[in-house]
């Protein structure tokens, strides 16, 4: 019975993206049916054969790795922080970043991140049939993070019209970030984690297709390049998915000088510092402002916190999944909480139970909870393409705050549903 509920889940999840299109005529009903059948194919695979498994438990293994040696440099300056019995959320699962966020920006450095960026995007956009930009920029989230993604592609927003900004807008709430998947790995079942980042990148995809479709030109399916000296732009059809990634076309002489190894490495540390500091003070600031909700709302019933609240509101979706009803509503609290604050927030509540949960809670919570579809992403996505493009095409953005979100808890259901259907 749960299966079949499942399954309707995913159909009802998929159909409020239709329901809800800015142009229904405009979709693209065959792109739409090879993404979803791939990424069918896909949970298959990673979740059901053993290959699969193999593949996403040495990724996961791989991850663990890095955090236990980060913890090596943090027992050199916070032995006391490291050395017990049971590990602070910040020591266990946010100072790895410090270690993690250089690593991958030395691959950036160094281009091998680029390069993988250039041929998986390549990829997908002959799977999907999308215009090549959006998947370029599909992949680019799964490793850089939006707001980073976003700003490494600034000439490209610049150039292409309002409607796509607004759809890679979308995208951007439901991505991750590979230098801080060691964190998530920490705190809950790695071979979910690691299963529901590639689902996320295709459901980003089909979500906003259906969403807000816009049709692209031949002459409009460009990347964005730097020509001249770098003070004037041209759009070339080039396999890369930014101007920082795309193949050089300047000629060598009028190359910037690149920035020094251990200066870049430097900002690198820097800035790992500051997205710690960030996080950190998030989540502090979100479970005491939702404590003083709960006490506040005490004051009129007991019973009456902003989780039951959100639980209410977000159990049909919940029990859509595929749970029995009290795991749906225990669910929909988690999910309305994480979007209120952030992933970490419930992911620091769970992490000393969810081994204890039936596999299928177990899957479809993890893969739920894996991306930044919160309130606070908003508006870090708003702020950024405001400093990015101009004020015509920020405000097209900015009015369509509600699909942001919509795109956001959208992908984040049809990928809990559709790992969830074969963990039981």
């Amino acid at each position: 019975m749960y299966l079949i509920v499942n399954i309707i889940g995913l159909v009802v999840f998929l159909s409020l993206g239709v329901l809800f299109s800015k142009n229904r005529q405009q979709i693209k009903w065959k792109s739409v049916g090879i993404m979803v059948v791939f990424n069918l194919v896909l949970a298959w695979f990673l979740t059901s054969f053993p290959i699969g498994r193999s593949i996403v438990a040495g990724a996961s293994a791989g991850f663990n790795q890095l955090v236990q040696v980060a913890y090596q440099g943090i027992a050199f300056a916070l032995a006391d922080w490291v050395d017990v019995k049971s590990m602070n959320f910040v020591t266990s699962s946010l100072l790895p970043i410090l270690m993690i966020i250089p690593l991958f920006d030395i691959l950036t450095y160094v281009g091998i991140l680029p390069w993988i960026i250039k041929w998986i995007g390549r990829g997908l956009s002959k799977l999907t049939g999308q215009p090549k930009f959006e998947s370029f920029f599909a992949v680019e989230m799964m490793f850089l993070g939006n707001t980073e993604a976003l700003a490494v592609s600034s000439l490209q927003l610049q150039q292409m019209k309002a409607e796509r900004n607004l759809t890679l807008a979308m995208m951007s709430m439901s991505c991750v970030t590979a230098s801080i998947i060691g964190a998530y790995t920490s705190l809950m079942p790695g071979q979910f984690i690691l299963t529901a980042i590639p689902i996320n990148v295709i459901n980003a995809i089909i979500i906003t297709n259906m969403l807000n479709p816009v049709t692209v030109t031949p002459e409009e399916d460009t990347i964005a390049t730097m020509a001249g000296s770098g003070s004037s732009a041209s759009t070339q059809d080039v396999g890369s998915g930014s101007e920082t990634l795309a193949e050089a076309t300047v000629a060598e002489d009028e190359v910037p000088t690149r920035e020094p190894f251990f200066s870049f490495l430097g900002d690198s540390i820097l800035n790992a510092g500051k997205l710690v500091l960030i996080i950190t003070a998030n989540v502090i600031a979100f479970v005491a402002l939702a404590a003083l909700v709960d006490k506040l709302l005490g004051i009129i019933n007991p019973w009456l916190t902003l989780e039951h609240i959100l639980g209410i509101v977000m159990f049909p979706f919940a029990w859509l999944t595929g749970l029995n009803v009290h795991d749906a509503f225990e669910f929909a609290q988690y999910m309305g909480t994480k979007l209120v604050t952030n992933e970490f927030v419930v992911m620091g509540k769970v992490t000393g139970t969810i081994n204890q949960f039936a596999p299928h809670y177990k899957a479809v919570l993890t893969v739920f909870l894996t991306s930044f579809a919160n309130f606070s992403t908003v508006g870090m996505i708003i702020g950024c393409f405001k400093g990015l493009v101009n004020r015509q095409k920020n405000d097209v953005v900015a009015k369509n705050v509600g699909y942001l979100l919509l795109s956001g808890i959208l992908v984040s259901l049809v990928s809990a549903a559709t790992v969830g259907l074969f963990v039981w």
